[in-house]
């Protein structure tokens, strides 16, 4: 049984302060906003990062079909 006590619920002799429950549950659904806002931010930027790594790659691709000749062969000296 819960019985009122101050600003307080006593639940078998446990306080049950309300509005640090509110606060805690407030701030919980803050950070949970904020963590999701970050990863949103964090994927944005590995889709263009995506993006623009796929663009090179065609870029190469270009290069390579126009002079098939080019990186075929790797000097090395010691």
């Amino acid at each position: 049984m819960i019985y009122p006590k101050g600003n307080a619920l006593t639940k078998g002799g446990a306080d049950m302060d309300i509005a640090g429950l509110s606060t805690a549950l407030a701030t919980a659904s803050i950070q949970s906003q904020v963590g999701t806002a970050v990863l949103s931010k964090a994927l944005d930027t590995q889709e263009s990062l995506g993006a623009g790594m796929v663009q090179m790659i065609d870029a190469a691709a270009m290069e390579r079909s126009v002079n098939p000749s080019v990186g075929a062969n790797l000097d090395i000296r010691i």
